[in-house]
C-alpha cells in the first residue's frame, strides 16, 4: 500500500491510500505497486485506474499532466479527471466532432496541436464512458 494523490486542475479526485495504480503514458498503460523506484513521467489522455485498500477499482479519464513517485508516495497531477458516471457522453461526441472539423482547417500549428488535443481528451473520455458507464 502507498499513498496517492491524484489532483486535477481545479480540484483534487483523490487522497488516501492505494494498492496499485495504472496510469496512460506516451508508451501505453504504467504500473505502479508499494516500493516503486522515485520517477517522473508524462501522462497522456486516457484511463487512470487504481485499486484502494478495500479491494475497490476506481477508474477516472483524465487528460494530459504528469506522474511523481518519490519515496513510497505517488502524485499524479492532470488537467481533469473524470468519473466514468460525470461524463456527459453526447458533450464530449460533439466535442470529438468539432475538434476533428478544427483538424481539417488550415490553421496555425499551434491550433492544430489543441485541436488534436481537445480530440484525445474527448475520445478517452467517450472510451471510459463506453467501458464503465451505467
Amino acid at each position: 500500500m502507498f499513498p496517492l494523490h491524484v489532483l486535477a486542475a481545479d480540484k483534487p479526485f483523490y487522497e488516501g491510500d492505494c494498492e496499485s495504480l495504472v496510469v496512460p503514458t506516451l508508451d501505453g498503460e504504467y504500473g505502479v505497486l508499494a516500493g516503486h523506484c522515485n520517477t517522473i513521467c508524462a501522462i497522456v489522455p486516457g484511463e487512470l485506474t487504481f485499486r484502494t485498500p478495500d479491494g475497490e477499482t476506481l477508474v477516472a479519464a483524465v487528460a494530459s499532466g504528469i506522474m511523481k513517485i518519490e519515496n513510497g508516495e505517488a502524485l499524479v497531477l492532470v488537467d481533469s479527471a473524470l468519473r466514468p458516471e460525470d461524463i456527459d457522453a453526447e458533450r464530449q461526441r460533439r466535442k470529438a466532432d468539432e475538434a476533428k472539423e478544427a483538424l481539417l482547417q488550415r490553421r496555425s500549428i499551434e491550433e492544430h496541436h489543441a485541436a488534436q488535443a481537445r480530440l484525445a481528451r474527448a475520445l478517452a473520455r467517450l472510451n471510459v464512458k463506453r467501458k464503465y458507464g451505467q
